[in-house]
């Protein structure tokens, strides 16, 4: 159940980093959660792998790279889902910073709902 929350919520995030992003296209609501849910499988299971390849670029950059690796899934998901365009790397790029900005604070308001709803049971 909370998985399907977040990719709701991460479907909400998608829609929204257009605005920011007007060279990124979203169709409509239902793209973005294929969008949202494609990523979840892709960082589910590539990006793990990519991590691992990637581990001494990784290191020196001092982490930075992981943007890098989040920008080419961007991608990876832009070729998959019909509807969802992002017309190059540094749009990519840009776009998985973005999207992680506003699902932090997206998932922050779960985190604060649970919280509140664990307070009020005890």
């Amino acid at each position: 159940m909370k998985t399907l929350l977040k990719i709701l919520l991460t479907g909400i995030a998608v829609l929204l980093v257009p605005v920011i992003l007007p060279s990124v296209t979203v169709v409509n609501y239902t793209t973005a959660i294929w969008v949202a849910a494609v990523l979840a499988l892709l960082n589910t299971f590539i990006k793990p792998v990519l991590l691992v390849l990637t581990l001494p670029v990784t290191i020196v950059s001092l982490g930075l790279f992981v943007f890098v690796i989040n920008a080419a899934i961007i991608l990876m998901a832009s070729s998959l889902v019909d509807g969802f365009h992002v017309p190059g790397f540094f749009t990519a790029l840009l776009f998985s910073f973005i999207l992680w900005v506003f699902r932090t604070l997206l998932f922050s308001l779960i985190k604060e709902d649970e919280q509140n709803t664990w307070n009020r049971t005890r």
